[in-house]
Protein backbone atom coordinates (compact mmCIF):
# COMPACT_ATOMS: atom_id res chain seq x y z
CA UNK A 1 0.00 0.00 0.00
CA UNK A 2 0.98 3.76 -0.53
CA UNK A 3 0.30 6.56 1.59
CA UNK A 4 -1.69 9.97 0.88
CA UNK A 5 -0.90 11.08 -3.23
CA UNK A 6 1.31 8.24 -3.16
CA UNK A 7 4.24 10.22 -1.94
CA UNK A 8 5.70 7.39 0.14
CA UNK A 9 5.21 4.00 0.74
CA UNK A 10 3.41 2.59 3.92
CA UNK A 11 4.81 -0.54 5.82
CA UNK A 12 2.96 -2.72 8.35
CA UNK A 13 5.92 -1.37 10.69
CA UNK A 14 5.26 2.14 10.69
CA UNK A 15 1.99 1.40 12.15
CA UNK A 16 0.95 1.05 16.65
CA UNK A 17 -1.45 -0.34 18.05
CA UNK A 18 -3.49 1.16 20.76
CA UNK A 19 -6.21 -0.25 22.59
CA UNK A 20 -8.75 2.79 22.78
CA UNK A 21 -8.61 6.48 20.65
CA UNK A 22 -11.52 8.51 21.41
CA UNK A 23 -12.12 12.16 21.33
CA UNK A 24 -12.76 14.05 24.52
CA UNK A 25 -13.67 17.74 25.10
CA UNK A 26 -11.43 18.92 28.45
CA UNK A 27 -12.77 22.57 29.24
CA UNK A 28 -12.76 24.09 26.00
CA UNK A 29 -10.26 22.35 23.78
CA UNK A 30 -10.66 19.15 21.63
CA UNK A 31 -7.97 16.28 22.79
CA UNK A 32 -7.38 12.88 21.10
CA UNK A 33 -7.17 10.00 24.04
CA UNK A 34 -4.93 7.38 23.00
CA UNK A 35 -5.03 4.73 25.45
CA UNK A 36 -3.65 1.63 26.24
CA UNK A 37 -0.65 1.72 23.68
CA UNK A 38 1.86 -1.20 23.20
CA UNK A 39 4.66 0.86 23.26
CA UNK A 40 5.15 3.57 25.71
CA UNK A 41 7.70 5.81 25.06
CA UNK A 42 5.75 8.93 26.15
CA UNK A 43 3.09 10.20 28.17
CA UNK A 44 0.69 12.96 28.64
CA UNK A 45 0.10 15.02 32.12
CA UNK A 46 -3.13 16.68 32.00
CA UNK A 47 -4.07 18.99 34.66
CA UNK A 48 -7.17 20.22 36.07
CA UNK A 49 -7.35 23.47 38.70
CA UNK A 50 -9.96 26.15 39.21
CA UNK A 51 -8.54 28.93 37.12
CA UNK A 52 -5.62 29.89 35.39
CA UNK A 53 -3.20 30.51 38.03
CA UNK A 54 -4.11 27.25 39.99
CA UNK A 55 -3.02 25.54 36.85
CA UNK A 56 0.05 27.51 36.88
CA UNK A 57 1.37 26.39 39.70
CA UNK A 58 0.51 22.92 39.51
CA UNK A 59 2.50 22.83 35.83
CA UNK A 60 5.35 24.42 37.40
CA UNK A 61 5.11 22.10 40.57
CA UNK A 62 5.21 19.12 37.57
CA UNK A 63 8.12 20.56 35.95
CA UNK A 64 10.08 20.95 38.71
CA UNK A 65 9.37 16.69 39.79
CA UNK A 66 10.09 15.99 36.37
CA UNK A 67 13.36 17.91 36.56
CA UNK A 68 14.09 15.94 39.85
CA UNK A 69 13.61 12.73 38.44
CA UNK A 70 15.90 12.91 35.22
CA UNK A 71 18.86 14.52 37.32
CA UNK A 72 18.23 11.07 39.24
CA UNK A 73 18.15 9.22 36.13
CA UNK A 74 21.35 10.87 34.90
CA UNK A 75 23.39 10.92 37.84
CA UNK A 76 22.34 7.34 38.77
CA UNK A 77 23.04 8.19 42.54
CA UNK A 78 21.35 10.03 45.48
CA UNK A 79 22.22 11.89 48.60
CA UNK A 80 20.07 12.45 51.98
CA UNK A 81 18.13 16.10 52.01
CA UNK A 82 17.57 18.20 54.04
CA UNK A 83 21.18 19.95 55.26
CA UNK A 84 22.43 16.00 55.55
CA UNK A 85 24.85 16.43 53.16
CA UNK A 86 26.12 20.01 54.15
CA UNK A 87 26.53 19.06 58.02
CA UNK A 88 28.52 15.79 57.00
CA UNK A 89 31.14 18.52 54.84
CA UNK A 90 31.38 20.80 57.90
CA UNK A 91 32.01 18.16 60.24
CA UNK A 92 34.51 16.42 58.15
CA UNK A 93 36.07 20.14 57.24
CA UNK A 94 35.97 21.68 60.34
CA UNK A 95 38.23 18.08 61.69
CA UNK A 96 40.50 18.62 58.46
CA UNK A 97 41.06 22.07 59.21
CA UNK A 98 43.02 21.27 62.31
CA UNK A 99 44.85 19.04 61.07
CA UNK A 100 46.71 22.21 59.19
CA UNK A 101 49.69 23.73 60.17
CA UNK A 102 49.22 26.84 57.49
CA UNK A 103 47.22 29.55 57.05
CA UNK A 104 45.11 27.04 54.50
CA UNK A 105 43.52 26.12 58.23
CA UNK A 106 41.99 29.65 58.03
CA UNK A 107 40.40 29.35 54.62
CA UNK A 108 39.41 25.55 54.97
CA UNK A 109 37.31 26.11 58.45
CA UNK A 110 35.55 29.42 56.94
CA UNK A 111 34.21 27.25 54.08
CA UNK A 112 33.20 24.73 56.49
CA UNK A 113 31.37 27.17 58.65
CA UNK A 114 29.86 28.06 54.73
CA UNK A 115 28.39 24.78 54.33
CA UNK A 116 26.30 25.32 57.60
CA UNK A 117 23.98 28.42 55.73
CA UNK A 118 21.78 25.81 53.70
CA UNK A 119 21.00 23.79 56.90
CA UNK A 120 20.09 27.40 58.76
CA UNK A 121 18.39 29.09 55.59
CA UNK A 122 15.82 25.40 55.44
CA UNK A 123 15.45 25.86 59.67
CA UNK A 124 14.30 29.41 59.23
CA UNK A 125 12.54 29.01 56.04
CA UNK A 126 10.39 26.59 58.12
CA UNK A 127 10.06 29.17 61.05
CA UNK A 128 11.86 26.64 63.67
CA UNK A 129 14.95 27.49 65.66
CA UNK A 130 17.95 27.49 63.72
CA UNK A 131 20.57 27.37 66.49
CA UNK A 132 18.89 24.48 67.83
CA UNK A 133 18.21 21.76 65.26
CA UNK A 134 21.60 22.99 63.20
CA UNK A 135 23.53 22.26 67.01
CA UNK A 136 21.90 18.93 67.07
CA UNK A 137 22.34 18.44 63.18
CA UNK A 138 26.08 18.76 63.66
CA UNK A 139 26.36 16.57 66.71
CA UNK A 140 24.78 13.56 65.32
CA UNK A 141 27.20 13.92 62.13
CA UNK A 142 30.12 14.46 64.18
CA UNK A 143 29.26 11.01 65.92
CA UNK A 144 28.96 9.31 62.81
CA UNK A 145 32.17 10.15 61.91
CA UNK A 146 34.15 9.71 65.01
CA UNK A 147 32.01 6.93 66.99
CA UNK A 148 32.54 3.72 64.80
CA UNK A 149 29.13 2.29 66.48
CA UNK A 150 27.16 5.42 65.15
CA UNK A 151 28.24 5.36 61.74
CA UNK A 152 24.68 5.19 61.14
CA UNK A 153 24.15 8.64 62.19
CA UNK A 154 25.61 10.03 58.49
CA UNK A 155 21.70 9.70 57.06
CA UNK A 156 20.62 12.36 60.06
CA UNK A 157 18.91 15.52 58.18
CA UNK A 158 16.49 17.89 59.69
CA UNK A 159 12.51 16.81 59.66
CA UNK A 160 10.95 20.32 59.14
CA UNK A 161 7.54 19.62 59.59
CA UNK A 162 8.24 18.11 63.38
CA UNK A 163 11.28 20.40 64.18
CA UNK A 164 13.47 17.46 65.13
CA UNK A 165 16.16 15.51 63.11
CA UNK A 166 15.58 12.09 62.00
CA UNK A 167 17.22 9.68 58.89
CA UNK A 168 16.15 10.67 55.87
CA UNK A 169 17.29 8.23 53.91
CA UNK A 170 14.58 5.97 55.50
CA UNK A 171 11.98 9.08 55.31
CA UNK A 172 12.66 9.28 51.54
CA UNK A 173 13.95 12.68 51.49
CA UNK A 174 16.65 12.41 48.92
CA UNK A 175 18.36 14.69 46.18
CA UNK A 176 19.97 13.99 42.86
CA UNK A 177 24.15 13.52 43.63
CA UNK A 178 24.66 15.52 40.46
CA UNK A 179 22.72 18.71 41.46
CA UNK A 180 24.27 18.42 44.91
CA UNK A 181 27.89 18.31 43.01
CA UNK A 182 27.23 20.77 41.03
CA UNK A 183 25.39 23.74 43.27
CA UNK A 184 28.56 23.02 45.31
CA UNK A 185 31.26 23.43 42.85
CA UNK A 186 29.49 26.46 41.34
CA UNK A 187 29.40 28.30 44.11
CA UNK A 188 32.90 27.62 45.49
CA UNK A 189 33.69 29.09 41.86
CA UNK A 190 31.84 32.21 42.30
CA UNK A 191 33.47 32.82 45.61
CA UNK A 192 37.06 31.79 43.79
CA UNK A 193 36.16 34.60 41.43
CA UNK A 194 35.04 36.93 43.97
CA UNK A 195 38.56 36.29 45.88
CA UNK A 196 40.45 36.61 42.67
CA UNK A 197 39.37 40.63 42.60
CA UNK A 198 42.40 42.67 44.31
CA UNK A 199 42.11 45.71 42.67
CA UNK A 200 39.23 48.72 43.27
CA UNK A 201 38.56 51.78 41.56
CA UNK A 202 36.96 54.58 43.18
CA UNK A 203 36.78 58.24 41.72
CA UNK A 204 36.99 60.94 44.21
CA UNK A 205 33.94 63.72 43.81
CA UNK A 206 36.01 67.03 42.77
CA UNK A 207 36.42 69.38 45.99
CA UNK A 208 34.12 72.43 46.33
CA UNK A 209 36.59 74.56 48.70
CA UNK A 210 37.05 77.54 47.31
CA UNK A 211 40.60 78.70 46.28
CA UNK A 212 39.98 81.97 47.76
CA UNK A 213 39.02 81.69 51.29
CA UNK A 214 40.62 82.62 54.00
CA UNK A 215 41.83 79.45 55.31
CA UNK A 216 43.67 79.10 51.69
CA UNK A 217 45.02 82.04 51.71
CA UNK A 218 46.46 81.45 55.01
CA UNK A 219 47.76 77.99 54.37
CA UNK A 220 49.65 79.28 50.84
CA UNK A 221 50.94 82.36 52.67
CA UNK A 222 49.29 84.71 51.12
CA UNK A 223 48.32 86.35 53.86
Amino acid sequence: SSGINAEWPLRPGFLGAADEICQTRICDDELIIIKGTKAKPAASIILRGANDIYVDEMDRSVHDSLCAVKRVIESKAVVPGGGCVEAALSIYLENFATSLGSREQLAIAEFAQAMLVIPKTLVVNAAKDSTELVAKLRAFHNASQTIEAKRAFKWIGLDLENGKCRDNKDAGVLEPAMSKIKSLKFATEAAITILRIDDMIKIYQPSKEDPNSYANAVREGRM
